[in-house]
């Protein structure tokens, strides 16, 4: 089964420390972690302590407290939803885990369950609903998918395809969201 901490290392390889963007929607945020959507994390009352002394923002990566409460805020919020302990492979695990992160989970998981279906033509299965909720159903016509193909490769690649395309997207709706769109390629990865 997938394994927690290497996904949530591969995550901070992808979020930065504290930012507070004005093109951003996300406004201000740590480690990836947005105020206008968790303001109610308490992760935001030591940031907001400690803004005044010396250092700040480097100073937030000292923070014990603060780096385990976002430790817990990933395993919770995003992990954990994603049952992320019952998915059988580790890279899958982690792209559902990031790009949850980055776009949605409602929005990775229809990614998850297109790309099931997308394989699966032909196949005797009627396939998995694609409405962004992950359960038993998805899980196991992901393992159904992952054994018949005997590798992770196609899943990854139409995931990463789907998360690219929607990336384009929102650049070509909004072009001031281009500024990020080094930052968001670097998490699909090629080949």
């Amino acid at each position: 089964m997938a394994d927690f901490e290497q996904a949530f290392s591969v995550v901070l390889g992808h979020e930065g420390g504290y930012a507070n963007d004005p093109v951003d929607p996300g406004g201000e945020t740590y480690k990836g972690i947005a105020r206008v959507h968790h303001g109610g994390w308490g992760g935001w009352k030591r940031i907001d302590a400690a803004r005044d002394e010396r250092g700040f923002p480097d100073s937030l990566e000292n923070d014990g407290v603060l780096q385990r409460q976002v430790r817990k805020f990933y395993k919770d919020h995003y992990w954990d939803r994603i049952l992320g302990d019952r998915i059988s492979d580790q890279d899958i695990a982690v792209e559902v885990f990031d790009t949850g992160i980055n776009m949605g989970l409602r929005t990775v998981v229809r990614f998850l369950q297109e790309s099931i279906n997308l394989l699966d033509r032909g196949a005797p299965s009627d396939g998995v609903v694609v409405d962004g909720w992950l359960g038993e159903k998805t899980l196991s016509a992901l393992e159904e998918r992952l054994a018949r193909d005997g590798t992770n490769a196609f899943v990854l690649r139409l995931m990463n395809i789907l998360q690219g395309h929607r990336y384009v997207e929102i650049m070509r709706a909004n072009p001031a969201q281009e500024r990020f769109a080094r930052g968001w390629l670097g998490r699909v990865p090629l080949g």
